[in-house]
């Protein structure tokens, strides 16, 4: 069994709430669940190009996240995306 070792990190209210409900789900211990979660991104960020990594949360300013939301409910769909959902039919 390889050696372990303990580390310490400050986490999310949202992460931890997450987290909890998986635990209780599932029945797998914590220590586990990080173990494998932590491997598994790392692995990931190993293996794939780094334009393909999506960074799970984007921090904006207030007035850029506002912007972005009157564009997207102002937005019609432009003919290739029309294109693209109709494909499937």
């Amino acid at each position: 069994m390889a050696r372990q070792t303990q580390v310490s990190a400050q986490i999310s209210e949202t992460t931890r709430s997450l987290m909890e409900r998986y635990v209780r789900r599932t029945g797998i211990k914590k220590g586990h669940l990080i173990e494998q979660a932590l491997v598994h991104h790392l692995q990931a960020l190993d293996e794939l190009p780094a334009e393909y990594i999506i960074c799970p949360r984007i921090v904006v300013s207030r007035r850029t996240g506002e912007e972005m939301l009157r564009q997207a409910d102002s937005a019609e769909p432009t003919a290739a995306l029309r294109e693209l959902m109709r494909d499937g039919d």
